[in-house]
């Protein structure tokens, strides 16, 4: 039970998600199906209390943040004309690709800054963290390789 909390920890980090989160439990010796499953779920729902948290907060408390701003624009500025040429698979896509800053978290946010409809983001959002859960689960069990003329 221990190292399936260590997983859980892994995926609501921010800057591992599920990319930390599956080797981790791999290399923990836990089943992969579990690890998946564990890291998949938590790493979707986490769309939830992100973009609702965002959209109470942003207002009052966020946009005083230079730091944050400066995040928000980054986050745009990358994710923007993906989403913009190819909608919610544009964003389902950023979601999936497994590299720091393109997970669950910076898709919601994403999502949130050009006002997508929470319902659809979510199911886009989803979808890219199941891509990104089977690229990494491969990459992590040896099948593919991240790495070319690895």
């Amino acid at each position: 039970m221990r190292d399936v909390l260590l997983v859980i920890l892994a995926t609501v980090t921010p800057v591992s998600e599920l990319r930390g989160a599956i080797p981790l439990g791999i290399g923990l010796g836990l089943d992969p199906v579990l690890t998946f499953a564990v890291a998949v779920i938590t790493n979707a729902v986490l769309f939830l209390p992100t973009r609702f948290v965002l959209e109470f907060f942003y207002s009052s408390v966020l946009r005083r943040l230079p730091r944050f701003d400066r995040y928000l624009l980054g986050v745009r500025k990358r994710g923007q004309p993906v989403v913009e040429k190819y909608g919610l698979l544009g964003l389902a896509l950023f979601v999936a690709v497994p590299l720091p800053l393109t997970g669950a978290y910076t898709g919601t946010i994403l999502s949130w800054l050009l006002a997508m409809e929470w319902k659809r983001s979510f199911i886009a959002v989803v979808l890219g963290v199941l891509v990104a859960g089977i690229v990494v689960m491969l990459a992590t069990l040896g099948v593919v390789s991240l790495v070319p003329g690895a």
